[in-house]
């Protein structure tokens, strides 16, 4: 279940917003103010905020800027005013959608649904960055590599030749092509330095090593286990 937080100085305004979240399935927390906010941020983590702009106190663009200084959590705002500078000065701060009241409260869960389904799947493709086969473990986000959970010390050559290689796993892989990829166009050096920085890698991945294949007069193919 998301958890959601709504920040309005208007009580009535928080309690439609959490009428029409509620039937949706949301888990909301409110707030009434742009500080109550951030502190709440701070101690509790939320999948949404649909935060006012304008609150006494501290307003919604303040209480943003604090809490994209800490947390990644997406932000909704809502400002009686729908001025173009407002707008463009929240979504530089970081807001990941803004909606002018009054506003239709379907629309708002449309949008909330919207940012809510973006942010998930862009935590798949974070995911999606880790590769995992018989021992093997390359984090391509974190430019690490894992030999049955040992971390492996590589050059960066190694790193680069790898994670390509990996990245493009089953596929018939040319000296020419893994030179050009790897080393750059403008790479004027021979084959014999790839052959030798495989023969290094082989090294590196130990019993992991398997997966660099060998096609003799084209190149090589990295296939590990069924993957």
């Amino acid at each position: 279940m998301y958890k959601i937080l709504v920040v309005d100085d208007e009580a009535n305004i928080r309690k439609l917003i959490v009428k029409y979240a509620n039937f949706e399935g949301y888990e909301v927390v409110e707030a009434s103010d742009g500080a109550q906010a951030v502190s709440m941020c701070r101690s509790t983590a939320f999948d949404l905020i649909v935060m006012d702009i304008m609150m006494p106190g501290m307003d919604g663009l303040t209480a943003c800027t604090k809490i994209k200084d800490f947390s990644d959590v997406p932000i909704i705002m809502l400002s009686a005013r729908g001025e173009e500078y407002d707008k463009i000065y929240g979504f530089r701060l970081g807001i990941d959608d803004y909606v002018v009241k009054p506003f239709s409260p379907k629309e708002l869960m449309l949008r909330i649904q919207a940012v809510l389904k973006r942010c998930a799947a862009g935590e798949m493709a974070k995911k999606k960055e880790i590769y995992q086969c018989e021992g093997l473990t390359v984090d391509f986000t974190g430019r690490m590599v894992y030999v049955n959970d040992k971390p492996v010390e590589m050059s960066p050559k190694e790193y680069d030749l790898l994670f390509y290689m990996v990245r493009n796993r089953g596929i018939a892989l040319t000296r020419e092509k893994l030179i050009n990829e790897v080393w750059g166009y403008d790479y004027y050096g021979d084959a014999r330095t790839l052959d030798t920085h495989i023969k290094l890698l082989r090294k590196s991945l130990g019993p992991c090593s398997a997966g660099i294949v060998t096609l003799r007069g084209v190149g090589y193919r990295f296939a590990l286990g069924k993957d």
